[in-house]
Order: structure tokens, then sequence, then C-alpha cells
């Protein structure tokens, strides 16, 4: 049975933005480290955004820092990814993830994550 359920992708033009929501499902990670990592065509998978268990601290790829923003809503069982000002070059299926061990710190390597969503699409168009 799927823990993560990623949503909210599309096809969008160039500077529009976009909020990808990742729900649990059967189970709450209310207190686990969450994140979000993307792949495109051709890459490897990449880290985008990271969040610790309360929402109070995050951290983010260089390049995305100042565009996209993650946060959580422990009420829903829910972890977001705001996406503003897309390029072409955000175009990706994107994850979420989830690290089995409750509490802890943020996290951006892939191996530092257990459960991973089935990913959803996103398409920017110029």
């Amino acid at each position: 049975q799927e823990q993560l359920v990623e949503s909210g992708g599309g096809l969008v033009q160039a500077g529009d933005s976009l909020r990808l929501s990742c729900a649990a499902s059967g189970r709450t990670f209310n207190m686990n480290p969450m994140g979000w990592f993307r792949q495109a065509p051709g890459k490897e998978r990449e880290f985008v955004a990271a969040i610790n268990w309360s929402g109070g601290n995050t951290i983010y790829a260089d390049s995305l820092k100042g565009r996209f923003t993650i946060s959580r809503d422990n009420a829903k069982n829910t972890v977001y990814l705001q996406m503003n000002s897309l390029k072409p070059e955000d175009t990706a299926v994107y994850y979420c993830a989830a690290r089995a061990s409750q509490y802890g710190s943020v996290y951006r390597e892939r191996r530092d994550y257990n459960y991973w969503g089935q990913g959803t699409q996103v398409t920017v168009f110029s």
C-alpha cells in the first residue's frame, strides 16, 4: 500500500506557479523529516527541498531558493511545494519522500529517505 501520494502537477506556461501536495496514505509522517526531489528525462533524480518534522527548518537546492517554498500542515498529514516563476528547465517528475525515523534534522540525500511517492509530472513550456 502506498504511503505517500503526490498531486498538483500539470502543464503550465513559463512564469506560472504551481503548488504540489504530498499526502500521507494510511499513516502519518507528522513527526518525520520530509523532502522533495525531481527527475527530468535522461537525468538523475536531484534534491529540491527538505523540511524538518515541525516545519521550522527548511533547506533548498541553491538554484531553486527564492522561487520554491516547502511547507507542511501536520494536521492534514500533507507536505507542499510552492513553485513560482516556473521555467522550462523545471520540467520533471516531482517526488515526495519521507524518512522512516522521526524527528532528526533536514536531509538532502536520496539515501536519507525511506519512503517515496509515485511522482507527479510538471511540464513548463515557453
